[in-house]
């Protein structure tokens, strides 16, 4: 294996937090400015901090990438997340725990990690090309009419 390959070899998960923040119908998506999968609509999240816990990086994540403050933290789900190189190994794994909050104070603005940042009416989340697991999430997030 040459030195290059072995480089980008996974060799630990990265632990990924995101929330799906409410007010009634909507929701927040934020356009990712940087990588993993950037130029794409997601919720907002990003990496948990060394000594911070995952309920901390969700409250802290929130409000850089959106400017709003967030109540009633509930866990969602965890989710995995594998990226592989084309010969089959491991690139990246992630572990994702997904919160919902309910928005508690603030005016919606892009921070942080994201390049722009919408409250969008949970009908109309089709129109953003979400992956399919951020949408199974957002999904759980709002109660069953």
């Amino acid at each position: 294996m040459s030195a290059v390959k072995s480089a980008s070899l996974a060799t630990q998960p990265t632990v990924g937090v995101g929330v799906v923040i409410v007010r009634g119908t909507q929701l927040v998506l934020i356009k990712r400015g940087k990588a993993p999968r950037l130029g794409e609509w997601s919720i907002p999240g990003g990496t948990q901090e060394l000594g911070e816990t995952v309920r901390e990086t969700a409250v802290r994540e929130a409000f850089e990438e959106t400017g709003l403050t967030v109540d009633n933290l509930s866990l969602i789900d965890v989710v995995d997340a594998f990226g592989k190189h084309p010969d089959g190994s491991l690139r990246t794994q992630w572990t994702l725990v997904d919160f919902r909050a309910d928005w508690g104070a603030g005016e919606l603005c892009a921070g942080g990690d994201a390049a722009d940042a919408r409250w969008v009416e949970l009908a109309d989340i089709s129109k953003f090309g979400l992956w399919d697991e951020t949408v199974r999430v957002i999904r759980a997030a709002f109660p069953k009419e």
